[in-house]
């Protein structure tokens, strides 16, 4: 049985599907079965909202105020799961709710959900990957055609709904690539942080 619930660098994150998108090329999940506490993280099958529960039920948050959904897939591609299990940890174990994610969720699912998500979720963080389209179909290989444009979109939605929304790019890139991120971040308006390969 894999770990929906894990702690990595004294934060605790929420592993409730392995579905995804996109195949980044730089991905943790290519490389490793596991990152941090966890012990597995492939599930064998997608965890239920009942087993999403329980392992939230089960996890000591006595030193945590934040639970954040990031595992080995892509949160979004679970919503539904996604929406109620953060309802849950917040309504009773008083947390803050953070997604991480690639911001296709409006292609994956043919509508906007950011309504949705604004409801439960308090910060985003969106993995901006690149600077242009074609570096981001390089590297991020997503499943959709213009799905950097529908990221970029996504993102200055979801500023207008959600309380902190944020750029991630991996320090992979060249420094020309990151500063050129800071540039469409800064057109955006979108805050924009570098992240340390794991």
């Amino acid at each position: 049985m894999a770990d929906i619930l894990y702690t990595y660098h004294n934060q605790v994150y929420a592993n409730i599907t392995n579905r995804c998108d996109c195949s980044c090329v730089f991905c943790i999940r290519s490389h490793k079965d596991a990152i941090g506490e966890a012990e597995h993280l492939w599930h064998e099958k997608e965890p239920s909202l009942e087993e999403i529960k329980k392992a939230i039920d089960e996890f000591d948050f006595t030193e945590c105020t934040e639970l954040v959904y990031c595992g080995y897939g892509e949160p979004t591609c679970a919503i539904e799961n996604l929406i109620a299990s953060a309802a849950y940890a917040k309504e009773k174990y008083n947390l803050k709710i953070r997604l991480n994610t690639n911001g296709l969720a409006n292609l994956y699912h043919g509508r906007n959900v950011i309504p949705q998500l604004a409801e439960v979720v308090d910060s985003v963080s969106i993995s901006l990957n690149a600077p242009t389209p074609e570096r981001y179909n390089e590297v991020t290989r997503p499943s959709f055609p213009n799905a950097f444009e529908a990221m970029c979109s996504f993102a200055v939605m979801a500023k207008e709904a959600i309380r902190q929304v944020r750029f991630s790019v991996v320090d992979v890139l060249s420094q020309e690539e990151i500063e050129a991120s800071f540039r469409l971040a800064d057109e955006l308006g979108v805050p924009l942080r570098v992240r340390k390969y794991a």
